[in-house]
């Protein structure tokens, strides 16, 4: 509250008062305490520094018994001599009360002031004047108002005692403080010459210990004992009693008995135990997580190893008995600068800051391992310096880095002599991190100022988005990419062919941060496989040469031993002419591959097939072929005979059909080939007649004229059609694509040579 906080009442009030709180903090005064004392301290000043006279009135020269004075109690009775300026010294009385503060706040203490009555002395008899009293021994006691006031100091005393106390004589309790009576609950009764046996029977709970406590007061002269006071409604007290015999031991029983009121302080202890019970629970908890973890913990005090966890025991191979007392060294390798025997940094270190090591250290069963420890510093209670140290065991990691790191170098040595060009670059801006010596054909520049560099800093532009794409391909992809570069205007003077393949370098589930790329010149490699390609296609030539000669001169031995045959069988002859026609037709195409390989020109086909009717039946035959029109078209392989046969047969049925003759009489054939862009057709002209509503769409599939030629005729590339031209038969053989292909056939080889070769070893 405000020191300056007043109520109308208060200046109202007639009698004297001032208000403080109990750590002297002057609170306030109403007016009559002014006039009374002519004083007018200000709220807010301190009561040690107010006259002494008035810290007697307020009881502050008696902090015990003020602080021991609690809201309820009996007022504490103040007197003190008062002198004020133009008045004569008078005596003042005070009582001091103790008052409720709010949750929280100070206690206030309210003193009411009145003016002391003088009490008049009694009238000596026959007006003789007093006679100093006599004790005992006729010596003259005290004057009376000595005795009042010595009576009145000891009573003080008392009732500002925390405590309840009581003087006993005999069977009965002469006197005793109103802070005794409140503690038994006797507030409001005067025990004051109550007997003994009143007493007990007034509470249970005296009356348990009176049998106790008498006996030993007889025989030991001291009693004491703690009393547990349960009061329904209220928390549970604890009082403190202590009798104490006086005076002579063989006369009448004198005690004086204290009863103390505990409760605050078994409290106090109650919570203190179970507060260190908590601690040692925690103690208890936190070091069964210590010794749960893989760290080894080791706690040091200025004694040596005070305690270390289990798996500090297993690192050092011990138990925590071989350890406590001797120093941290104890494990330490000989190295003399070993973080084990250099402690100085640990005098330098603040409360909670720690220092990071790493070393080596040996167990007892001689292991020597690498650890990794932080060490931190603790002032414990402003004694002594506690150490806490946590050890990692390392070696294991020390080791996979040391194989790590031998791989590593070991993969670099491969690296740099590998015959290939290795580069790895980061995911992101591609920039190259790593390139051996072999990259510096592939990159045409020195691979180690490469590195760092991105890949327009390193290529030619083209070169280097190519790359890019490729790269971010591959990456995008996360898996291996393969492609083929062609560099040219290299080092070397010539065209360099280069394999690329490229790698996206990650973890499991992870993106990939790196890509790598090898290359290797194949150069000379498809050069020789170019060359090997070229020797066997020669080869293979030569061969398809030789066997298509020998096919023509069989075919043509065949049709000679035919057309034998038919000047012996003249019943079977025409038959026999078209069989040798036919197969002359094929000798033609066998004889024009011959010379060549692949595709035929058309144009060559079709003179070949029209020399060999023309010499078969002696029947002129003119197969111009217009320049103007002239597309070099060629018959594919699978083509060739087919068309050969059908252009045999048109031609045979053209002689055939024609109306007979004198030998040298009979009007030639005419067969042109007309050619462009689109395709080519082959025109046969005959005297003749066809048949009235002839259709050759009607002509079915056979084995020889028009329905040969209807069965051999490629059906989605080639047409034939025939009309009536006055007195001439007019037969167009339509082709087009892909029964024929446009193109330079391929170079003569050569003649054959009428060798034999073994296409596989014998």
């Amino acid at each position: 509250m405000s020191v300056t906080n007043t109520d109308p009442w208060f200046d109202l009030v007639p009698l004297a008062m001032a208000e403080f709180e109990e750590q002297g903090l002057w609170l306030r005064h109403n007016a009559a305490f002014t006039r009374m004392t002519g004083l007018n301290p200000e709220p807010g000043t301190h009561v040690a520094t107010l006259p002494a006279a008035l810290q007697q009135l307020v009881g502050w020269d008696s902090p015990v018994a003020l602080l021991g004075l609690r809201p309820g109690d009996a007022p504490l009775p103040t007197r003190t001599g008062w002198s004020k300026a133009g008045h004569p010294a008078r005596s003042l009385r005070a009582d001091v009360h103790a008052q409720p503060g709010a949750e929280g706040s100070q206690r206030r203490f309210l003193c009411v002031l009145q003016a002391a009555v003088a009490t008049p002395p009694a009238p000596s008899s026959a007006g003789a004047p007093p006679r100093p009293a006599e004790g005992a021994e006729g010596q003259p006691l005290a004057h009376a108002s000595d005795s009042e006031a010595l009576l009145r100091e000891l009573t003080m005393i008392l009732e500002s005692s925390p405590a309840g106390i009581a003087y006993l004589r005999g069977n009965t309790l002469v006197r005793c403080n109103r802070r005794f009576e409140r503690m038994l609950g006797m507030a409001g009764t005067t025990l004051t010459n109550m007997s003994l046996d009143t007493l007990l029977n007034h509470d249970a709970r005296i009356r348990r210990f009176a049998a106790d406590f008498v006996p030993r007061l007889q025989a030991e002269g001291q009693f004491e004992r703690e009393l547990e006071i349960l009061v329904p409604g209220l928390p549970t007290l604890w009082y403190t009693l202590t009798v104490k015999r006086i005076g002579d031991v063989n006369g009448p029983l004198e005690a004086i008995a204290v009863l103390s009121d505990t409760s605050r302080i078994r409290k106090q202890t109650i919570r203190l135990e179970a507060m260190e019970r908590d601690l040692a629970q925690q103690a208890d908890r936190t070091r069964a997580i210590l010794d749960s973890v893989f760290v080894g913990i080791v706690t040091i005090d200025p004694n040596g190893i005070s305690w270390m966890n289990r798996s500090a025991r297993r690192m050092f191979a011990g138990d925590l008995s071989d350890f406590v007392g001797k120093p941290l060294a104890t494990v330490a390798t000989h190295d003399i600068d070993h973080p084990f025997r250099i402690t100085d940094y640990l005098d330098t270190l603040q409360d909670g800051q720690s220092h990071t090591f790493e070393c080596q250290v040996m167990a007892r069963d001689g292991r020597v391992f690498w650890v990794v420890g932080n060490a931190v510093v603790i002032d414990v209670e402003s004694t002594h310096r506690q150490v806490t140290y946590a050890l990692l065991d390392i070696d294991r990691r020390r080791q996979a880095e040391a194989r790590s790191a031998e791989a590593e170098a070991r993969l670099k040595r491969i690296i740099e002599m590998a015959p290939m060009a290795i580069t790895v670059h980061e995911a992101g801006s591609l920039k190259l991190l790593q390139a051996n010596q072999s990259a510096a054909s592939f990159m045409q520049r020195d691979a180690g100022q490469a590195v760092g560099q991105s890949l327009n800093e390193i290529y030619p532009e083209a070169r280097a988005r190519l790359l890019g794409l490729e790269m971010n391909s591959a990456l995008d992809a996360q898996h291996a990419v393969q492609k083929e570069h062609r560099i040219e205007g290299s080092t070397r003077g010539t065209a360099q062919i280069w394999d690329v393949n490229y790698l996206p370098l990650q973890g499991d589930g992870d993106t990939p941060d790196q890509v790598l790329m090898v290359a290797s010149d194949i150069t000379e490699q498809r050069a020789a496989e170019n060359a090997r390609l070229e020797a066997a296609i020669t080869q293979r030539e030569m061969l398809v040469k030789e066997v298509h000669h020998r096919i023509k001169n069989n075919l043509q031995g065949v049709a000679g031993l035919l057309q034998q045959i038919a000047a012996r069988k003249p019943e079977v002859a025409p038959a026999i002419a078209e069989v040798v026609g036919q197969v002359q037709a094929i000798a033609q195409v066998y004889g024009l591959q011959v010379g060549t390989g692949g595709p035929l020109r058309l144009d060559s086909v079709v003179s070949a097939i029209a020399g060999s009717v023309q010499k078969t039946f002696g029947r002129q035959i003119d197969h111009g072929q217009p320049e103007a029109t002239r597309v070099p078209w060629l018959l594919p392989e699978a083509e060739s005979i087919p068309i050969a046969l059908c252009l045999n047969e048109l031609l045979t049925n053209a002689h055939k059909h024609s109306p007979q003759a004198p030998a040298g009489q009979a009007l030639p054939l005419h067969c042109e080939l007309q050619c462009d862009e689109q395709g080519a057709q082959i025109c046969i002209r005959n005297p003749g007649q066809l048949p009235e509503g002839f259709s050759v769409d009607q002509i079915r599939g056979g084995v020889s004229g028009l329905g040969l030629v209807r069965a051999l005729m490629p059906r989605r590339s080639s047409r034939i059609q025939m009309r009536q031209d006055g007195n001439w038969v007019v037969t167009v053989l339509q082709l087009t694509p892909p029964g024929i292909v446009q193109g330079e056939p391929p170079a003569t080889l050569g003649e054959p040579t009428g060798q034999q070769y073994a296409l596989w070893p014998q």
